[in-house]
């Protein structure tokens, strides 16, 4: 069962996390298996040599992450993330896809695919979260 009714139930929660808020990631899609969030790139988010800050692409899978988990289990928090980055993003908007690959009893396992919106693969997440 999840815990949120719809989407709009979703980013009502989230608006308490400041940060991702304020970078401009966006809960688009969320269901019982997976959650996409999306952000589209700003020079806010560029780095000193143009390339999408690090931190800006982890930001945008972590809140992937933390909806699909809370959703269904709330609340859950992380305790392990690794993230390895696989291209530039060439595009305008960056996408997260958070999928579970193992609930437990106390703890889940996500992974979270972002691309840009060229299809680009630009990194791969992985969560664990800890149910409370």
């Amino acid at each position: 069962m999840s815990t949120f009714k719809n989407v709009e139930e979703a980013r009502e929660y989230f608006k308490g996390d400041k940060y991702a808020l304020y970078s401009g990631v966006v809960i688009e899609e969320l269901d019982e298996n997976t959650c996409v969030c999306s952000m589209e790139i700003t020079d806010k988010h560029r780095n000193a040599v143009g390339g999408v800050m690090g931190g800006a692409i982890f930001t945008l899978a972590d809140l992937s992450f933390a909806a699909a988990s809370t959703n269904v289990h709330s609340p859950t928090v992380a305790m392990q993330t690794s993230l390895n980055f696989l291209s530039a993003a060439k595009g305008t908007k960056l996408f997260a896809k958070a999928r579970c690959i193992k609930d437990g009893r106390t703890t889940a396992v996500y992974n979270v695919d972002v691309t840009d919106d060229t299809g680009r693969p630009i990194a791969q997440f992985v969560g664990t979260g800890y149910k409370l």
